[in-house]
């Protein structure tokens, strides 16, 4: 496959146009590499400080045994929306996890 470019001297059909490709392409993940590496840079320091990425929970976890009072009580979802004025993705997300670490307690005490 070549590449022609009609209005600059590009031409990957002579040794010339191949050389300046693959130069481009050389250099293209140099920085590629590199930016990766900063990234991890950036996250290890951010991680040294205590940071975390993501957004913040939107249900704190003594909301989250409200919820799960109220849920075993007879609540409705829908009422603990409004109530704790979250949609229902995120309470829905918010019970699933509390579901999976209900069965890894359960799991790992037996």
């Amino acid at each position: 496959m070549a590449f022609c470019s009609l209005t600059e001297q590009r031409d990957t059909t002579i040794p010339q146009g191949t050389f300046l490709l693959s130069v481009f392409g050389a250099l293209a993940q140099y920085e590629r590499a590199l930016t990766q590496e900063r990234i991890r840079a950036g996250r290890e320091a951010a991680r040294r400080r205590g940071t975390r990425g993501g957004w913040p929970q939107a249900i704190s976890a003594e909301q989250l045994e409200t919820i799960l009072a109220a849920r075993h009580a007879g609540a409705s979802k829908a009422s603990l929306c409004r109530m704790f004025g979250v949609k229902r993705p995120t309470l829905y997300d918010a019970l699933a996890r509390a579901a999976a670490q209900t069965v890894l307690l359960v799991q790992g005490g037996a």
